[in-house]
């Protein structure tokens, strides 16, 4: 057997749970239990679970479980085939592989189950399938074996995006709660609803807080207890990739949010999974979040990482995710992370980086882009850390993108002062710009933005209910013209009005009104300009992609920029963040000729006063005499 036999070696003559052979039924071979135990195996997921077996003419033989479970003394399967008793279906060892099995005749997809197992001490636990592809409705907690029947239709979507280059491409991301973005729909429900409503609003890619199921409703999906299985809350497998299977045909992408970092403490999860600290770290300096109140997994063990990388894989397989974007990646890279002094262990070199969910990250990132050409990784990490979008080669995280925390905070700073102090405060809405190529960026307005008592974006602006509303727009025209890849959340693209309520849904009723249209159709504006305007997105990652024409008129509140595409073609974005029209401004322009409006957030349209430009005549000097609108972003286009 070679480098397996050591797999195969019994626990001991009179272990009647240890076994030296493989089940004929097993998922399992002996190739499987090698690259399981060296953290290799990048499709655990058809290893280990619940695996429906079928003979050479489809019928059903029943269903071969599997689970890792080394520190156990006894496994066994439970479920409402066997009326949840513990003896009726023990599971036997694999040799020293750490993993138990058991294939049980006629079971098929749709049985619920768990495994029983008996830990160090002796107690008896049931756990949920840490692999488990579907699960009951929360708040149950049993996991359904799982047999997929669906047939893809997305094959040219697929095959286009093997060419996809997304740092050199529009991507305009609407990102979106399941459970509120309308209350009650269904999977199948959301691929007409939302698939319709992105397509009339322009987005390029839509952004699913995690669908990863979890327990508790209002953590939005951020504390996960079933890393493989999407929530059932709005129907089966099977209808989660009908619903990317419709974004997909109709040009809209999918990215993900995938979640890493922690898992919930629920004892019928993966806490102490064996009886031990089996997916985290015993001691709570390492393995607890204390803000959070969850747990931290063992990122240096090969099973465990092992685990989490295959996860990442799943869904960009098995589903045709376009992207995963990392949740709290600051929280993985620092070991005092929330701590206090003396509460936190250094890592072997005595400092403060976790070098072993560094490790993970870019195992997860090198190994998602080589396996899955054209799709983005995604990093929120919202500290200076150097290289999170740097090659791994290079000691870089590898991720595609990271989100700009900074501009968010900075922009939101800025906006929030009264206009007549924004010249004090110039420098927090130009100072992006001095930092906006030492990574590939994605500018944020997310969720994060607009619960906890934030307050919705519309509200955070002064001035009365006109400004509010025109500042607004003016930000996102000055946003989309921003080097960087954009994110909204939903609400946002309407200017709900109301603080983000998972449990209400979105104020849809608003849309009704003239003042929220003018909101949404200056989005569906900027995102039909952007994907035809390929000086807004080609050099994003290029400083040759940008120039300042007005960077240091504070007292106006005026910016200035040009934007380049990879044939010297350009655009001019003019954002006026004052309340009061400037009149024959002197504009510097990159080209003499005659530019054109293509854009104006002050447009009559959208709820603006209607200041406008006729075709401006640009002569040798490059400087024109322009109007700008109060609170307005204008987009030129030389003719």
């Amino acid at each position: 057997m070679g480098v397996f036999s050591k797999f195969f070696k019994g626990q001991g003559e009179n272990n009647h749970h240890s076994v030296s052979f493989l089940n004929p039924h097993s998922s399992l071979g002996e190739l499987d239990l090698y690259l399981i135990a060296e953290g290799r195996h990048e499709q655990l997921w058809k290893a280990l679970g619940a695996q429906v077996k079928r003979d050479a003419s489809g019928a059903l033989l029943g269903t071969a479980f599997s689970v890792w479970a080394p520190n156990a003394q006894a496994v066994s399967l439970i479920g409402d085939h066997n009326y949840w008793d513990r003896n009726s279906h023990q599971m036997h060892r694999i040799g020293s592989s750490g993993i138990w099995e058991i294939f049980v005749a006629d079971i098929c997809a749709g049985t619920k189950y768990k495994f029983a197992i008996c830990g160090v001490d002796g107690r008896w636990v049931d756990h949920a399938d840490p692999m488990a592809r579907a699960t009951e409705i929360p708040p149950l907690t049993a996991s359904v074996v799982e047999e997929s029947q669906y047939q893809w239709n997305d094959g040219l979507w697929i095959e286009q995006r093997l060419q996809f280059q997304p740092w050199r491409s529009a991507v305009s991301v609407y990102e979106v709660h399941l459970g509120s973005w309308k209350l009650g729909l269904s999977y199948k429900e959301l691929a007409i609803e939302l698939v319709e409503y992105i397509q009339q609003q322009g987005f390029t890619h839509v952004e699913f807080l995690p669908v990863t199921e979890h327990p508790y409703g209002p953590s939005w999906g951020y504390q996960v207890t079933s890393f493989f299985a999407p929530t059932s809350r709005f129907g089966s497998p099977d209808e989660f990739k009908f619903l990317v299977d419709a974004l997909h045909n109709a040009g809209i992408g999918v990215i993900l949010d995938w979640v890493p970092a922690h898992f919930p403490k629920d004892e019928w999860a993966l806490a102490k999974f064996d009886g031990t600290a089996l997916y985290e770290h015993a001691d709570p300096r390492l393995g607890e979040h204390p803000d959070w109140g969850t747990l931290i997994f063992n990122f240096g063990r090969n099973e465990v990482r092992n685990f989490l990388v295959a996860s990442a894989l799943y869904w960009l397989t098995e589903f045709h995710i376009d992207g995963l974007r990392v949740d709290a990646v600051a929280s993985m890279l620092y070991l005092d992370y929330s701590r206090e002094e003396g509460k936190w262990l250094p890592n072997k070199h005595g400092g403060r980086e976790n070098l072993e969910a560094v490790q993970l990250l870019q195992e997860a990132t090198s190994t998602a882009y080589k396996t899955h050409p054209g799709i983005m990784m995604i990093a929120e990490e919202s500290t200076a850390w150097s290289g999170v979008t740097g090659d791994t080669a290079g000691g870089g995280l590898g991720f595609g993108f990271k989100w700009n925390m900074g501009w968010m905070h900075d922009t939101l700073q800025y906006l929030s002062h009264e206009p007549v102090h924004r010249v004090y405060h110039h420098n927090e809405i130009t100072f992006s710009i001095l930092y906006a190529w030492s990574e590939n960026f994605m500018l944020p307005l997310s969720h994060d933005e607009v619960v906890h008592g934030k307050g919705q974006l519309v509200n955070k602006f002064p001035g009365d209910r006109w400004q509010k509303l025109a500042t607004l727009r003016a930000l996102y025209g000055f946003m989309w013209a921003h080097p960087g890849k954009k994110l909204l959340f939903m609400g946002s693209e309407f200017a709900q009005n109301d603080e983000w309520n998972e449990s209400v849904g979105l104020q849809w009723y608003l849309t009704e009104y003239a003042e929220h249209q003018g909101i949404q159709k200056t989005v569906a504006e900027l995102n039909a300009i952007y994907k035809a305007t390929a000086a807004l997105w080609e050099k994003d990652t290029n400083p040759e992609g940008f120039t300042w024409l007005v960077g240091n008129d504070g007292a106006a509140n005026v910016l200035a920029f040009a934007r380049w595409d990879e044939n010297a073609s350009s655009i001019v974005s003019v954002t006026n963040f004052s309340p009061v029209p400037h009149e024959n401004y002197q504009l510097p322009f990159p080209n003499a000729g005659i530019w054109t409006e293509i854009l104006n957030t002050d447009d009559l349209r959208f709820g603006g006063s209607g200041v406008r430009n006729e075709p401006v005549i640009v002569g040798a000097s490059q400087i024109a005499s322009v109007r700008i609108p109060p609170l307005a972003t204008i987009w030129f286009k030389r003719s």
